[in-house]
């Protein structure tokens, strides 16, 4: 076999493997990511290219190609370290070649890692290395014994010597340390012990004393116990937050032992493992009971503190990626809400001392009107606050309603219901949504350029009644982090989480498309291959310039290279303009083949677009050329019967129950509607319209097995449950989904 066929198959076949994809549709993804192009445009536009790889497909090739090219460098750097010390040999080379993942790879690496001074290290240089080989090789010598051949002399060591050791313990503890080091080190040993340690290992958690009342929201973790391999990812990170909080105490033990081993424990099945590795057992030799207690001391002071806190960090790691991933699969949720659209729209951002803030927005967003009413405590002003809406209601002849759901929503939703009642020639809509991230917006840099002249206080009402006109437009505007669709979101990698939201965000955005000429700057900015530098620049263009008519104008902003066209192109559009393709999706690269099937069809566009009859009719194979293939012809067809096709669902309202404002008025048994805030991997979060968020438990979802609650419902669907319990001092409500 030669050193080529034992090196592990190429990144690009590993990930081919990964994706259930072929070689080639890899190497076509990962040149088209390392010259520059977006996740959005590859999946579109490139179909041919890749094979038809979607962007969910794409995001991961994206992923596991930084970390694969990161195992592939450390790799490198690990092979010349080892070849440097001059400590490389042929099986150790092929070992390092076939490491599969970083884990492995640094399993390899250990014996010769540059490290601190050990006590081996000191060991050997005291000459104990020779102590510990005979005892290891030959437990039929007494230790003892032979400690004492290894002494120092009286006498000053002449050059060149060993120095020895004061006395026989000294002597015997070095040439222990010698083989903990060895045996800790061996990578295979490890490999087997890491293994058994998942299938087998339990973490158990207990209450720090003192901390009864300080901890109360760990409570169900006081005295905890779950296998290593059953903890789903909420649960660990809880109890990792319990322990760094300083709460709980974790440990981790085998499922054999009652609790963490003590030194004069029965020996373990791990300590058995290694035992049997280096064919040390109890045969009734002098040096049999040393060995067997320097495999005991290996196993408690080395081996199991090393892989416990590799095990519990892989542990941290999955359930930050699950975290990750719910948070990522709820924002993705909220951010394709259904929009209200283009309409006239009231904001209402709920207050009690400091009163309930209202802006009157039009149908593009732009503030028409502001002020405050105070219809609460302790002012109570209702009549007043009644006729104030009224009078704004009519004067910009508003038709929506939008309230969020923070303190007092329950009572200024109330509020827009008196009104609808009084004043039924308006024919308001009402609609409670959440107002998640609306402060963070209002005191955000944005938002000061944006409303220059409104309060922080007021800017958040705006904002509020934006997020119901078009939700993708308004939440772009703040960092996905404060959204708060997220399952313990500040317990995760930080970096991690941005990076996995940011791709969301792009991906939703440019899925939707952009309006060119009424885009904001966050939103252009989020718009495959644009930076915000140049949606700003878009912006400048945009007033001094007036609206674009065409997308071809775009090439006259300044940075806006062709590269950047190239990617942004096909999302961004204009409606109304000179050229109807301009509001669709299909690619100004793509115009060409429209003209020929306009020219074959001897029609003119306006004749085509929307003719579901005419378009059945066409041929897409005659199309196909070296450029264009089967699916950008069909996509160019599928755009033609619906241009601009927006694939957020259409707009429906919750309705919550009249008299059911506090946790108090809830009841066992009351079927309530409400709508889906937040999903999690143990269950699905509810406004019902109480202030507190109820939770249906993933058993409650479904009268079958549920293992995923993300396929059964998503952020900012309305669904109706049953009241299950309610706990007043604790703010929990268990519900039920109903069918």
């Amino acid at each position: 076999m030669t050193q080529t066929d034992t090196k592990l198959p190429s990144i690009e076949q590993r990930l081919a493997t990964l994706l259930s994809a072929k070689t080639t549709q890899i190497i076509a993804a990962i040149k088209l990511l390392d010259e520059g192009a977006t996740v959005p445009f590859i999946a579109r536009y490139r179909k041919e290219v890749t094979g038809s790889l979607d962007d969910t497909q794409l995001r991961l090739l994206e992923e596991k190609l930084h970390y694969l090219r990161e195992l592939e460098e450390r790799r490198t750097v690990i092979i010349a370290s080892i070849e440097e010390q001059g400590k490389m040999t042929p099986e150790l080379l092929v070992s390092i070649q076939q490491a599969e993942d970083k884990t492995r790879l640094e399993d390899l690496y250990l014996p010769y890692k540059p490290k601190r001074r050990t006590k081996a290290q000191i060991a050997i240089e005291a000459g104990l290395d020779v102590l510990a080989e005979r005892l290891f090789n030959d437990p039929r010598l007494d230790p003892e014994t032979e400690a004492k051949k290894f002494l120092r002399p009286a006498f000053k060591v002449e050059a060149g010597e060993n120095p020895g050791v004061p006395d026989t313990k000294s002597a015997l503890d070095g040439a222990r340390a010698i083989l903990i080091e060895r045996f800790a080190e061996e990578a295979e040993l490890l490999k087997s012990l890491r293994g058994y340690i998942v299938k087998h290992g339990v973490v158990d958690a207990k209450l720090n004393s003192g901390k009864e009342k300080e901890g109360e929201k760990f409570a169900d973790y006081f005295n905890y116990t779950e296998p290593l391999v059953h903890i789903p990812s909420h649960r660990a990170l809880a109890l990792l937050r319990g322990q760094h909080e300083g709460i709980l105490s974790i440990n981790l033990r085998l499922d054999s032992e009652k609790e963490r081993p003590k030194l004069s424990d029965p020996h373990n099945p791990c300590e058995e493992r290694i035992a049997d590795q280096y064919r040390i057992e109890d045969r009734g030799r002098p040096a049999d009971s040393w060995l067997l207690d320097t495999v005991r001391l290996s196993w408690r002071g080395k081996i199991f503190p090393h892989l416990e806190t590799d095990l519990m960090g892989k542990l941290r790691e999955h359930a930050e990626e699950e975290a990750i991933n719910v948070f990522a699969r709820n924002l993705k949720a909220l951010l394709l809400a259904a929009p209200a659209g283009h309409r006239i729209t009231m904001g209402l951002d709920p207050g009690l001392r400091t009163g309930t803030k209202v802006a009157v927005v039009d149908a593009t967003g732009k503030v028409l009107d502001h002020t405050t009413i105070y219809p609460h405590q302790p002012h109570n002003d209702w009549e007043g606050a009644l006729k104030t809406l009224a009078t704004l209601a009519k004067k910009h002849h508003v038709s929506l309603i939008s309230i969020g759901n923070g303190t007092a929503s329950r009572e200024t939703d109330k509020l827009a219901i008196d009104l609808i009642k009084r004043e039924p020639d308006l024919k308001l809509a009402k609609l409670v949504v959440s107002e998640a991230g609306a402060s963070v917006y209002s005191a955000s840099a944005f938002a000061t350029k944006e409303l220059p002249d409104l309060d922080v206080s007021i800017r958040g009402a705006v904002s509020i009644a934006r997020r119901l006109q078009d939700p993708l437009a308004e939440l772009v505007k703040i960092d996905p982090k404060s959204i708060g669709v997220g399952q313990y979101q500040h317990d995760v990698n930080q970096t991690d989480l941005a990076r996995s939201l940011d791709a969301v965000v792009e991906d939703c955005v440019n899925a939707v498309g952009v309006d060119v000429n009424t885009a904001s700057s966050p939103l252009l900015a989020r718009v495959a291959g644009l930076s915000p530098s140049v949606a700003q620049a878009i912006i400048a263009h945009r007033e001094k310039k007036g609206m674009f008519r065409v997308r071809k104008e775009l090439h006259d902003v300044p940075r806006l290279g062709d590269k950047a066209f190239e990617q942004a192109a096909g999302f961004l559009r204009i409606a109304n303009g000179d050229d109807p393709l301009d509001a669709s999706g299909v690619h100004p690269e793509s115009y060409p083949v429209v003209k020929k099937i306009l020219k074959d069809l001897k029609l003119e566009l306006k004749d085509v677009i929307g003719n579901t009859d005419i378009l059945k009719t066409i041929d897409s194979t005659k199309y196909v050329d070296a450029q264009f293939g089967i699916p950008t012809i069909t996509d160019i067809i599928n755009e033609l019967e619906k241009p601009g096709r927006d694939p957020r669902p259409e707009f429906k309202t919750a309705t919550f129950m009249e008299g059911v404002e506090t946790l108090k008025d809830l009841k066992k048994g009351m079927i309530l509607e409400g709508v889906v805030t937040n999903v999690a991997a143990f269950g699905v979060f509810v406004d019902i319209g109480v202030h507190q968020d109820g939770l249906i438990h993933i058993s409650q979802l479904s009268d079958t097995f549920v293992k995923d609650p993300h396929t059964i419902v998503k952020v900012g669907d309305v669904v109706n449950v049953e009241v299950l319990e309610v706990e007043v001092e604790r703010k929990r409500i268990g519900l039920k989904k109903l069918r």
